[in-house]
């Protein structure tokens, strides 16, 4: 990738299982680097038969505050997830534990699914959930996404990682799972950049007029 601008521009990069030591693609290998143990703490799973697993990387022009400002709400998903619907949350309090009845659109093959939050790491960045119910064919669905700030005063930029391990459903292969699990992962990140660059021209535009 071209130095300079070029490679602080948003973007989403997909690549097949992430039991061995692939990087992602589309990370520069300063960037991978700096996110490897990030990585192998959090985005390396044990893919067993009948399971696949695929991680994304998603630049994103945007403080790192900002992008997790969204990534954390848990109780609405729909902020930045294409496809879902509406969320309620039982107990009304997100924490580890909890649990979210998500409202799927319609045109996709599943109508609800009920998803328990894994972790939320406020001070790393972390989150991550399972999906342990509801109409779809994602079984065993287990995702886990990290917010990691890069550059600094001068400039700064975010790479969201998501991963995923899910049962691959009868009748399917593990290469058309994984394609429709990354194509909806891939169309989140891509609209979570669009929302939280967004948001930070906005600040920027607020904190210039009021120089």
């Amino acid at each position: 990738m071209a130095a300079g601008e070029t490679r602080h521009r948003s973007s989403t990069q997909s690549q097949p299982p992430i039991s061995d030591n692939t990087p992602p693609a589309g990370l520069t290998s300063e960037e991978y680097t700096a996110l490897q143990p990030t990585i192998e703490e959090h985005h390396r799973y044990q893919v067993g038969p009948g399971q696949c697993s695929s991680l994304m990387a998603q630049r994103i022009s945007s403080p790192a505050a900002t992008v997790w400002s969204i990534v954390r709400r848990f109780d609405q998903p729909q902020i930045y997830k294409h496809f879902t619907r509406s969320c309620a949350l039982a107990g009304g309090e997100v924490q580890v534990g909890c649990l979210r009845e998500v409202s799927v659109i319609s045109g996709l093959p599943a109508s609800t699914s009920t998803e328990r939050l894994d972790i939320l790491d406020e001070d790393r960045r972390i989150t991550g959930f399972t999906i342990i119910g509801g109409e779809h064919r994602l079984r065993n669905y287990k995702s886990v996404t990290t917010v990691s700030q890069f550059g600094g005063s001068d400039r700064e930029w975010t790479v969201v990682l998501e991963s995923y391990i899910v049962d691959v459903p009868e009748g399917n292969t593990e290469e058309d799972t994984r394609l429709f699990a990354d194509t909806v992962v891939r169309l989140n990140l891509q609209k979570l950049a669009s929302i939280s660059e967004s948001m930070a021209l906005d600040s920027a535009a607020i904190l210039e007029k009021g120089k």
